[in-house]
C-alpha cells in the first residue's frame, strides 16, 4: 500500500474516498465492493498506523473502521483521528458484545456506529451522510479562506461572478475622476456602499461624505435641508442653518432616491450643479462650493423620467457616469459566499459558535430569490446566527416562516423527495416525543423500514427514543 493518499480532489470529486480500516480481507472486499456499488471510492488500511498515514486535515470522504483492530483499537484510532481533524467523520463497524465500547466512542466524537452483520444499504446510507457533511466542511473552511484572504474592495463588495467583477473595475476606474455619478440598482443592492467606495478610493477621501435619502425628507424641508437658509429666513429659523450640499463641501455628496426629490425643486438643483454655488434660504449672495454629487435610484431612471417624477435635463447632469448593480438573484453563487461572510461576522459579534449550514440551507441559500437582496441576505445570516442555539431552525424557515412545507422549492427531484420525507418522519417524531411504535403506527411502516430511513435521512437515533428510552435497533 502506498505510505501517501491518494483520492480524488474534493471540489468536483464524483466519487468521493472511503477509508476501509478493517484487518480482515473478506470484510475489506465486501466493504470495497458496496462502496463502489454506492458511489465512493474505497481506500484500504489494515490497522490505526496505516490509516493515519492515508489521512490530511484535507481528506474530502469519511473512515469506517471495525472496533476491533490489531494494534491500536477503533477507539484509538478514532482519538487520533479527532486531533488531525475534529471534523474528519469516522463511522465505526462493531461485533455484538462491542456496542457498549462503540457507544462510548460516539461521546468522543464517533459519527455513528453499526453493528454486525449489518445491511449493505444502511452502511451506505451512513457513509453518504458522512461524506455530504464533510463536503459542507470543507466547503465552508474554502469560503472562509477565500474571505479571508479578500482585501480592499473585494472585502467590500463581496461576489465572484462576472457583473461584480466588472462593478469593482468600474468603481476603481471612475473613483480617479470627479464625474458625477449615478448608481442604479434595487433596493437592498448596496448602492451606499457603492458610493462610499467611490468616495474612499478618490481624491476627496479626506474630505466629507454626507448622505441625503430623498425620500425620507418631508418635501417642505427639503429645500431648507439641501441649501441652508439664513437667519429670519422663515418663521422659526431663529439662526443660520448650513445645507447639506456645503456640508459636503471638498467632499461627496450622496443623493440617495434621487427620483423622490420634489419636481419644483430639482430645477434649483440642477442649477447649484451647473453654477458651482449654493442659494441660501434668505441669503444676500451665493455660496461656492466644490462638491462631487454621486446619485442612487433603485429603478431605471429613463422611466422615472418617462413617469414625470425626475427631469431630464437633471439626469443628463446626474449620470455622466452610471453604474448598475445586479441583483443577488442574478449574481450566481455569490449568495453563500456572502452569507458566510455575514455569518462569520455576526458569530464574531455576538461571541458564539459559528452553525454550520445544512445541505437543505445551502440549497435555499442557491435557489431562493432574495428579493431583498444583499440587505435580506444579511438579516438572514444574523437570524440564523442567533437562532442556533436555540435548536438550529432551518434557513428556509427563518426566511420564509415555515419550514418550506408550503413554498415551491426548486432543484433536483430526488433531493426534494428525500427532503419531504425527512420533515414527514421528523415532525411524527416531534409529535410522539421520540416514541417509535406510534409513528411506525402513524406512517404505516415496517421498523426495519424506518431504521433505515432515518440512517440514510440523517436522523439521529436519540430522536427515535422508545418509551423505556432504548434505543432503535
Amino acid at each position: 500500500m502506498s505510505e501517501t493518499a491518494e483520492y480524488p480532489d474534493v471540489e468536483g470529486a464524483a466519487r468521493p474516498p472511503v477509508l476501509i480500516v478493517d484487518d480482515d480481507p473478506a470484510m475489506r472486499a465486501g466493504l470495497r465492493q458496496w462502496m463502489r456499488l454506492a458511489g465512493f471510492e474505497p481506500v484500504e488500511a489494515v490497522d490505526a498506523e496505516q490509516a493515519l498515514a492515508l489521512l490530511t486535515p484535507e481528506f474530502p470522504g469519511c473512515l469506517v473502521t471495525d472496533v476491533l483492530l490489531p494494534g491500536a483499537s477503533g477507539v484509538d484510532l478514532l482519538r487520533k483521528v479527532k486531533e488531525i481533524d475534529p471534523d474528519l467523520p469516522v463511522v465505526l463497524l462493531t461485533g455484538h458484545g462491542d456496542v457498549s465500547m462503540a457507544v462510548e466512542a460516539m461521546h468522543h466524537g464517533a459519527a455513528d456506529f453499526i453493528e454486525k452483520p449489518f445491511d449493505p444499504d444502511v452502511v451506505a446510507a451512513v457513509v453518504r451522510r458522512s461524506v455530504e457533511h464533510r463536503r459542507l466542511v470543507l466547503e465552508n473552511r474554502a469560503l472562509t479562506r477565500r474571505l479571508d484572504d479578500l482585501q480592499g474592495l473585494e472585502a467590500r463588495l463581496i461576489g465572484e461572478c462576472a457583473a461584480m467583477r466588472r462593478l469593482r473595475q468600474q468603481i476603481s476606474h471612475f473613483a480617479r475622476t470627479d464625474a458625477s455619478v449615478m448608481i442604479v440598482g434595487e433596493t437592498g443592492t448596496g448602492k451606499e456602499v457603492v458610493a462610499r467606495a467611490l468616495f474612499d478610493l478618490s481624491a476627496r477621501a479626506k474630505g466629507p461624505f454626507v448622505a441625503v435619502n430623498c425620500a425620507a425628507l418631508p418635501e417642505t424641508m427639503v429645500e431648507a435641508e439641501l441649501f441652508g437658509h439664513e437667519a429670519g429666513a422663515f418663521t422659526g429659523a431663529d439662526r443660520l442653518r448650513v445645507g447639506r450640499m456645503e456640508q459636503a463641501d471638498g467632499g461627496v455628496l450622496f443623493l440617495d432616491e434621487i427620483s423622490a426629490m420634489p419636481l419644483s425643486l430639482q430645477p434649483k438643483l440642477l442649477r447649484v450643479l451647473q453654477e458651482r454655488e449654493v442659494d441660501r434660504l434668505g441669503g444676500a449672495r451665493p455660496v461656492p462650493i466644490d462638491v462631487r454629487v454621486v446619485s442612487a435610484v433603485n429603478v431605471d431612471p429613463q422611466a422615472s423620467v418617462a413617469e414625470g417624477r425626475l427631469r431630464q435635463d437633471l439626469l443628463y447632469r446626474l449620470n455622466a457616469v452610471e453604474i448598475r448593480i445586479p441583483p443577488l438573484r442574478e449574481r450566481a453563487g455569490d449568495a453563500r459566499l456572502l452569507f458566510d461572510s455575514f455569518a462569520n461576522r455576526f458569530a464574531a459579534d455576538y461571541g458564539c459558535e459559528r452553525p454550520q449550514l445544512s445541505a437543505d440551507d445551502v440549497a435555499f441559500l442557491t435557489t431562493h430569490d432574495w428579493p431583498g437582496n444583499v440587505r435580506e441576505l444579511r438579516n438572514a445570516a444574523e437570524r440564523f446566527v442567533l437562532n442556533a442555539a436555540m435548536g438550529a431552525p432551518s434557513l428556509r424557515s427563518l426566511v420564509s416562516g415555515e419550514a418550506g412545507r408550503d413554498a415551491a422549492p426548486r432543484g433536483r427531484l430526488k433531493d426534494m423527495m428525500e427532503a419531504h420525507e425527512r420533515r414527514v418522519i421528523a415532525d411524527a417524531l416531534a409529535r410522539h416525543g421520540g416514541r417509535i411504535a406510534p409513528v411506525l403506527a402513524e406512517l404505516d411502516l415496517p421498523r426495519r423500514t424506518l431504521n433505515e430511513k432515518m440512517a440514510r435521512l440523517g436522523l439521529t437515533r436519540s430522536e427515535a427514543a422508545d418509551d423505556d428510552g432504548s434505543r432503535a435497533k
